[in-house]
């Protein structure tokens, strides 16, 4: 088998050239990139594309949201000083939308600074009729770390610190992804599918987790299956805390104990699990502060705090200085 892998990674090396994509231009602030080359796979048949809601009557303040996504596409913010550290950040929205400004933008805002590329993701969404919809959103997050790979020399980053980062049913698509990233749910389309889809870290913010009767989030695991009545082995299968190896990556995650949406033993579960199995964790559950606080800019409690944790956090593994 060592002559296979030999001539994968010279395949690679022709393809990509040494540690990037041939011809890939530099990275710029505010770009945005379609993440298939075509029509998403399972997404070809159908009818609807990219709706923008706005939800906010202050015109100072956005509140939209993005549903009927057919086209996933990521939106790159380019700090000025790169470390070679990258995070795909895949917002909330229960599979029923992903919200656009709050769990977006503000993470650009505060890894930016430290020499954080930030990427936002934009992913399908189960409750839309694509073909396979249980593994639309998984098939986003796997092709957007691969993109970020295979880029990496031309977009100055270190291709052993790409991380992922989910809110909420973001959290479900991320923790999916660094306990799935070798789970084969889509045929390769291009040469950047050769490359490894496990993130280095992931970063998960009042996450679900498990579609577990006893601790699901109704709403999310409704549109994952099309329904709440799911054969266990179906629920088993798409629980993210049932398949953490030794090899899944080492997580951040934060929560608070009254959220009224996401049970919290979602996130214990998981952080239960990458100790089990000697994976790094660090898990904060503060004592108030609900769902969807974002980076908490409107609480007036100590779980605003986080965001400095998170930043220890990166710190001490080495993606901060």
């Amino acid at each position: 088998m060592k002559w296979k892998k030999i001539l994968a990674a010279t395949l690679l090396t022709a393809v990509f050239g040494v540690g990037g994509v041939a011809g890939a231009a530099p990275l710029q602030n505010g770009e945005s990139m379609n993440l298939w080359p075509g029509a998403a796979p399972g997404s070809e048949n159908v009818s609807f594309h990219n709706k923008v809601t706005e939800r906010s009557e202050d015109p100072a303040h956005h509140d939209r949201i993005m549903t009927d996504i057919d086209v996933p596409h990521m939106i790159a913010h380019v700090p000025a000083n790169p470390n070679g550290t990258a995070l795909i950040v895949g917002p909330g929205g229960g599979y029923a939308r992903v919200v656009m400004d709050k769990e977006s933008d503000e993470m650009a805002d505060l890894l930016n600074p430290e020499g954080v590329t930030v990427f936002i993701l934009r992913y399908r969404l189960p409750s839309n009729m694509h073909k396979n919809r249980q593994d639309v959103s998984l098939e986003d997050g796997q092709r957007a770390v691969r993109i970020v790979r295979a880029h990496a020399k031309e977009w100055n980053i270190d291709p052993n610190k790409i991380g992922i980062m989910g809110f909420s049913a973001g959290g479900h698509m991320a923790s999916s992804v660094s306990t799935n990233y070798d789970r084969k749910v889509y045929e390769p389309v291009d040469a950047q599918d050769q490359v490894s889809a496990r993130p280095d870290f992931t970063v998960l913010g009042y996450p679900v987790i498990s579609m577990l009767p006893e601790y699901c989030h109704e709403g999310t695991k409704k549109r994952l299956f099309g329904g709440l009545s799911v054969k266990k082995e179906l629920e088993e299968k798409y629980s993210s805390e049932l398949h953490v190896t030794a090899q899944t990556p080492p997580a951040f995650i934060v929560c608070a104990a009254d959220d009224p949406v996401v049970p919290p033993v979602n996130s214990i579960r998981y952080f239960q699990a990458l100790r089990k199995n000697g994976v790094q964790a660090e898990l904060h559950v503060f004592r108030e502060g609900g769902h969807g606080f974002g980076l908490g800019h409107k609480l007036d409690t100590s779980t605003s705090d986080w965001q400095h944790d998170l930043l220890g956090w990166m710190k001490d593994m080495g993606l901060i200085q």
